[in-house]
């Protein structure tokens, strides 16, 4: 017979946790808290990070002794941890919500010791077309995608795109879509009456995928007369040294004020979005990179954001086109050009989609996802 206090645990294994930024470290986090407030006995296994850099939490947050990466050193360093708490593991509900710890259990799922009663997989997007197209990892994938019990995704797109290639996974699919983040206020749209200029914003490490550039070089292209009421706001750190040097070299050809925020915190965000008046991320697909979702379209819509985006990936599900935003191919130069002096001119249409845009943000709760996935433990 199982021990009630095991049938009650949730096991959250991740590299991409909290002060870790981006979709899927607050993916987890939310999914976390959801499980929690459901009455789960949740411990999150995650990367370190210094007491100073990490807040309290209301759950067992387990640091573990690895800088959070796909490469073999991390992957050895958390196999060790699952196999020291190996029973503790089999008899609970172990939740993998990306990546890094399915590679790891891939490389111990042959031995059944090392296998969770209850095993949960999340997936985003671009992690399924790197599994599918590395012959070494593909089958060790399909194993672990066989023998978890449920599998999740946050969009129609990112689910049909994990059903083609690994059609095993139909039958135990299920989405939990991506929300706001818990204790978010819904702000207040001020009037910007005294702004003299209409501000773009970006929130997204800089990265090619994000397409900063592809809006830089549209804001370039708008007429002279626009450009000059416009600035462009880019906040967001990057990995990628000279993606971030291209970028601003690109900005310095450009006749209006580019600022590059870097890292900032929340509260300094809120602040931002704020003073913002049209949001901007313009996603493509890089490689075998692609957008699933983008939690921070929700955000920028919640303060009232009129957004420009490609119609990429999962983008879609996340904005609205007509109603929240406007969409436009990827790689159309004018389209995307035409889009933001859309905005940018007519500040009735920016003040219409922005408040659509709030009423939508708030459609999809964390509850809501984290109960389809966990349902609510035995009494």
């Amino acid at each position: 017979m199982q021990d009630k206090s095991q049938s009650s645990k949730v096991f959250v294994v991740t590299h991409e946790f909290y002060p870790k930024r981006g979709g899927i470290a607050t993916f987890t986090e939310e999914m976390a808290l959801a499980a929690k407030q459901l009455g789960w006995d949740v411990e999150v296994w995650a990367q370190h990070a210094t007491e100073k850099d990490d807040k309290k939490w209301p759950f067992r947050v387990w640091r573990l002794p690895l800088k959070g990466t796909h490469d073999l050193t991390c992957q050895l360093r958390l196999a060790v941890q699952l196999i020291k708490r190996r029973r503790d593991l089999r008899r609970a509900t172990v939740f993998l919500p990306e990546p890094g710890p399915m590679l790891t259990l891939m490389l111990l799922q042959r031995f059944h010791a090392f296998r969770p009663r209850n095993l949960f997989l999340t997936f985003h997007g671009s992690e399924i077309l790197k599994f599918y197209h590395n012959p070494w990892i593909r089958p060790m994938a399909k194993r672990l995608m066989n023998y978890a019990k449920k599998i999740s995704v946050l969009t129609e797109y990112t689910g049909g795109l994990l059903t083609n290639l690994f059609p095993e996974t139909e039958s135990k699919l299920l989405k939990t879509p991506g929300a706001l983040r818990a204790g978010f206020e819904m702000p207040q749209r001020r009037a910007r009456s005294s702004a003299p200029k209409v501000r773009i914003l970006t929130v997204a490490r800089l990265h090619p995928r994000k397409g900063q550039l592809e809006t830089l070089r549209a804001l370039h292209r708008l007429p002279a007369p626009v450009r000059e009421n416009i600035e462009y706001w880019i906040v967001g750190t990057t990995a990628r040294p000279a993606y971030e040097k291209e970028l601003k070299t690109a900005a310095e050809w450009c006749d209006f004020t580019v600022r590059f925020f870097g890292g900032v915190s929340d509260d300094q965000l809120t602040k931002i979005y704020d003073e913002a008046d049209v949001f901007a991320m313009t996603s493509i697909d890089y490689g075998k990179s692609v957008e699933g979702f983008g939690l921070v379209y929700l955000e920028a819509s919640a303060h009232g954001l009129p957004i420009v985006a490609h119609a990429v990936g999962g983008v879609s599900e996340a904005v609205i086109s007509g109603q929240t935003g406007i969409l436009v191919p990827p790689h159309d130069a004018d389209a995307l050009t035409r889009a933001l002096t859309k905005l940018i001119t007519t500040p009735a249409l920016r003040h219409e989609l922005g408040e659509k845009g709030r009423v939508w943000s708030r459609k999809h709760t964390w509850r809501d996802s984290a109960l389809k996935l966990f349902g609510e433990p035995a009494s």
